[in-house]
């Protein structure tokens, strides 16, 4: 029964995290007004979470506060290119890209924790380069495809940086009190700039932040780490590989965003090499290895 209810509350927060790269599309304001505006009900309803289930934000160092600011940093990076990619191209492009991120995990981890390369790591890497090539229609940064693609690559870096940074500095500190501190610290970057820029924010774009806040944002989170509770972290990292499905199903039936056959194709590339990474990892740590910082994926 515990492990049934993990398995409904990890395909929720999966479904859930689908929805979230159409928010790009619904929002008519800038990535900067997107990443503030969720992080701030974000942040405040994680709050009230963690205080009814009677845990505490209290931190046990400065240095993990500074740990915490970093990551937050990163995390405002990589938000921010994320929505920049689906505004600039569409739903299935930016997402499509930004799964390229364990890859980058995979390629950096080696150098960043003195481990050894693994070939099969660098074959993997070299089918998402192929299925990236697939979703770029042509090689001119005029074109929104190609750029859309660019930022989605690099919104996968800045994911895969967080990833290695939290190996190394927060693995210690409970998931909700980490999701917390790093969303408030991307409210304390954003504002000012969401500030400076003068946007008007309509009274249908505040109730869509509302709703990315709470819902995709914060109960997306509780969700995921409710569920760790019940199944194991290679199980929710394999569910939560289904996102990419899930956005490109979504932007197809809500949006009309019909994903032409290069996009799928490289997609399918994309998501399968990705796929055999995280079932590559999960034998190694079956064989005694350490596994490695394939994380689960949360945008």
């Amino acid at each position: 029964m515990n492990k049934r209810l993990g398995l409904f509350q990890i395909h929720g927060a999966a479904v859930l995290a689908g929805f979230t790269g159409l928010f790009g599309k619904w929002l008519d304001v800038s990535p900067v007004i997107i990443t503030a505006g969720r992080t701030v009900f974000g942040s405040v309803a994680l709050l009230i979470t963690i205080r009814l289930m009677g845990s505490t934000v209290r931190l046990n160092s400065r240095k993990e506060l500074l740990a915490l600011m970093i990551s937050g940093g990163l995390l405002a990076a990589h938000w921010l290119t994320f929505f920049k990619s689906i505004q600039v191209s569409t739903v299935a492009v930016g997402v499509l890209a930004f799964s390229s991120f364990p890859i980058f995990v995979t390629l950096l981890e080696p150098l960043a924790f003195k481990e050894r390369f693994q070939f099969v790591d660098l074959i993997t890497a070299a089918v998402v380069v192929a299925g990236l090539a697939l979703v770029v229609p042509v090689l001119d940064l005029r074109n929104n495809i190609t750029q859309g693609v660019l930022w989605g690559i690099l919104s996968g870096l800045t994911y895969a940086l967080l990833s290695l940074f939290s190996r190394s500095s927060i693995r210690t500190i409970p998931a909700l009190t980490v999701a917390f501190y790093q969303q408030l610290f991307v409210v304390l970057l954003t504002l000012p700039f969401a500030f400076a820029s003068h946007e008007k924010i309509t009274i249908n774009s505040f109730w869509l932040l509302l709703l990315l806040g709470l819902v995709f944002t914060a109960l997306l989170q509780s969700l995921l780490v409710a569920s760790l509770r019940h199944i194991r972290a290679q199980t929710a990292s394999i569910v939560i590989s289904l996102e990419p499905v899930y956005s490109v199903v979504l932007a197809t039936v809500l949006l009309h965003e019909i994903p032409t056959a290069r996009t799928l194709i490289g997609g399918v590339l994309i998501c399968g090499a990705v796929f055999a990474a995280m079932l590559q990892h999960m034998k190694a740590k079956a064989q005694g290895a350490e596994l490695k910082s394939c994380p689960v994926r949360v945008d």
